[in-house]
């Protein structure tokens, strides 16, 4: 019930990330994807800041999750550069599908590296079904995309960003569990990130002031995809695990393909869409009611534990119809 409550915002704002390649794809040529990913998040965070700016402001004084923070801001700063990177050279589809599909493999990575017991069967075959339809959608990608030879990049950076994404998501989950609001966390993170983009937005971000075109696009992304989104995600990441939320966004990449066939105009083979089926089919699975009911759980450190009991046996266990009875 408790990880019920954020499977929404983090939905809803994996939707609204969905919406950032098309977007982007109708800024001009002279916008390089350096110029829109610092302007992007260094807008945006600069809102998020400005929303919560005392509680942000406690955050960063707070030298206990210090770490947390600076691992943190290394995240929210290299992946907008490579995100849109990753899509400028590899088409709309695949750099999303690339960058999303990675994030849940770092994140369960992270995870098992502090907790090896952490990880659930549930989230692993979910995880691996999902990552089988992100694999199909790229073999199904349009034969046209990075024909000039520069896909391979495009798919490092999206490793890139996938990786970055995992990051800056642990650590804020992590501080969010020291017991920092979401508004302020996200602030805090977003904020001190946005002063780190702040000099690739002054040496790239000239032509975003060209045309009112480019300022509107620039400004959707912004408040869309940035600040509304992520006020979003951090109030879905008060109730779920870091693992959980990243393998829930991997509704972007669909959202992502399903606009780039139908407004960009990129084609998608059989297989792609096969790919989609597996992809939506996974994220369907991993939101579904639990059946299994187990007892109450400990929360420490952001990770949720099973009640220990004499000689630190688990005492966790399965309601069957006989232990009614």
């Amino acid at each position: 019930m408790r990880e019920a409550r954020g499977v929404a915002p983090i939905l809803l704002a994996a939707v609204l990330w969905g919406t950032t390649g098309t977007a982007a794809h109708f800024l001009p040529g002279s916008v390089g994807p350096l110029a829109t990913g610092a302007a992007t998040m260094a807008v945006g965070g600069a809102l998020l800041f400005a929303l919560s700016s005392l509680g942000a402001l406690r955050v960063i004084r707070d030298r206990s999750i210090r770490p947390h923070l600076v691992v943190g801001v290394v995240g929210v700063v290299l992946y907008p550069l490579a995100f849109y990177s990753s899509m400028h050279l590899a088409g709309v589809m695949m750099g999303t599908v690339v960058s999303l599909a990675s994030a849940p493999v770092f994140a369960g990575l992270i995870e098992f590296l502090r907790d090896p017991g952490g990880l659930t069967r549930r989230w692993a075959a979910c995880t691996a079904i999902a990552l089988v339809g992100t694999a199909l959608l790229v073999i199904g990608r349009p034969a046209d995309v990075a024909a000039d030879g520069s896909a391979p990049l495009g798919v490092l950076l999206g490793l890139v960003a996938g990786l970055s994404y995992a990051v800056y998501t642990d650590s804020s989950h992590r501080m969010i569990a020291r017991g920092h609001g979401s508004s302020a966390t996200m602030g805090a993170l977003f904020g001190v990130g946005a002063l780190c983009l702040l000099p690739v937005l002054i040496a790239t971000g000239a032509p975003l002031l060209a045309e009112a075109r480019t300022i509107g696009i620039s400004t959707y992304l912004a408040i869309g995809p940035m600040f509304a989104a992520y006020l979003l995600f951090g109030a879905g990441l008060r109730h779920v695990r870091s693992s959980t939320a990243t393998t829930l966004t991997l509704i972007e990449p669909l959202v992502a393909t399903v606009l780039a066939v139908l407004v960009v105009g990129e084609r998608l083979h059989p297989v792609g869409w096969t790919g989609l089926i597996l992809l939506m089919a996974s994220v369907f699975a991993l939101v579904a009611p639990d059946r299994t009911k187990l007892e109450p759980v400990l929360v420490e450190s952001g990770h949720a534990r099973p009640r220990v009991g004499g000689a630190g046996r688990l005492r966790t266990t399965r309601r069957t119809r006989s232990a009614r009875r």
